[in-house]
């Protein structure tokens, strides 16, 4: 991801702190790198834990990913809704108005 499409504040942070920002960085390589899951199942999983977080940053980031990772707006948009049982009602309209922000 080119730095002018990172949000400001991860920007700000990465001036700010370039070691911890950089192991982070590594840490979600180092993650990534230790099973067989492919990139479109990884961001699908990780935008459905920022969605359980409630963490509308991470929920906007991870459906951009997973838009770029091959998924398609359906498959994002059911990754949420499969949620329902698991977080109620709320925080899933909550969670897809977040993932509509990219996806309409």
């Amino acid at each position: 991801m080119a730095k002018k499409q990172l949000p400001k504040n991860y920007q700000v942070m990465e001036s700010e702190h370039p070691q911890l920002m950089q192991a982070v960085s590594d840490l979600g390589q180092a993650a990534r790198a230790e099973g067989p899951l492919d990139e479109k199942t990884v961001e699908l999983i990780q935008l459905a834990a920022a969605a359980a977080s409630r963490l509308e940053g991470a929920v906007h980031s991870h459906t951009r990913r997973a838009l770029k990772a091959g998924a398609s707006r359906e498959e994002i948009h059911h990754a949420i809704v499969v949620l329902t049982s698991t977080l109620g009602f709320p925080s899933i309209a909550a969670a897809m108005s977040w993932v509509r922000d990219i996806t309409d």
